[in-house]
């Protein structure tokens, strides 16, 4: 059981344009889980969705493929010590996008996925604790016609092209990674925000 405490902070300049508008954040709210032992920002805007298979799971209203979500290890079978069990953030990034692939794994003909860790980092927070961060772009391609004969009626189009930002803390001998995705096309406009969403994760000792 978790609880939401409803905190009103970085107050944000809004956008000229109508749409942009209506994707920007003025504030955050913080979600508190005392029990799993975490703790992130998300904009005040974004609406819980339950039954969404995470810990946690929030959705932009208006950008559908965009959302926060949360995962952790299993407290009876993991036995983190700290972030750096994964190995360096590089190869933490590695780990991820695989794991990624595996989820978005599709049964459709003709679906072809390009992907590519951007970038991996680490940061020791004010907590003291260390963390480490993962950017990934997936692009997933589909035949436009899938049960076409000829090659050359079966013509591959560009379906999404997202970008993962991936955030991971180990406390409680579990891992926790805090999850942000978003349409590639509206990660520019937002980026501002979602860097404080990642920057605003801690992971802390669990009541038991």
């Amino acid at each position: 059981m978790a609880l939401v405490a409803s905190t009103f902070i970085f107050p944000q300049m809004g956008l000229h344009d109508p749409a942009a508008l209506a994707l920007s954040s003025p504030v955050f709210r913080e979600f508190l889980d005392n029990f799993d032992g975490y703790t992130f920002k998300y904009p005040q805007n974004w609406i819980q969705v339950r039954g969404a298979g995470a810990d946690i799971f929030f959705r932009d209203p208006f950008v559908l493929d965009e959302n926060i979500s949360m995962e952790a290890s299993s407290p009876s079978s993991s036995r983190y010590k700290s972030v750096e069990d994964l190995g360096t953030p590089q190869d933490a990034g590695e780990k991820v996008l695989r794991q990624y692939l595996t989820e978005l794994m599709s049964t459709r003909l003709g679906v072809r996925r390009e992907s590519k860790v951007l970038s991996t980092s680490s940061r020791v927070a004010d907590d003291g604790k260390l963390y480490y961060q993962v950017e990934i772009n997936i692009k997933s391609y589909a035949n436009n016609n899938e049960l076409a004969v000829m090659p050359q009626d079966r013509i591959a189009k560009l379906e999404w092209d997202r970008r993962y930002l991936s955030v991971l803390g180990v406390e409680n001998n579990r891992l926790y990674e805090l999850r942000l995705q978003t349409p590639e096309n509206a990660f520019l406009e937002e980026e501002e925000d979602l860097r404080q969403v990642m920057d605003s994760f801690r992971v802390f000792k669990a009541l038991l």
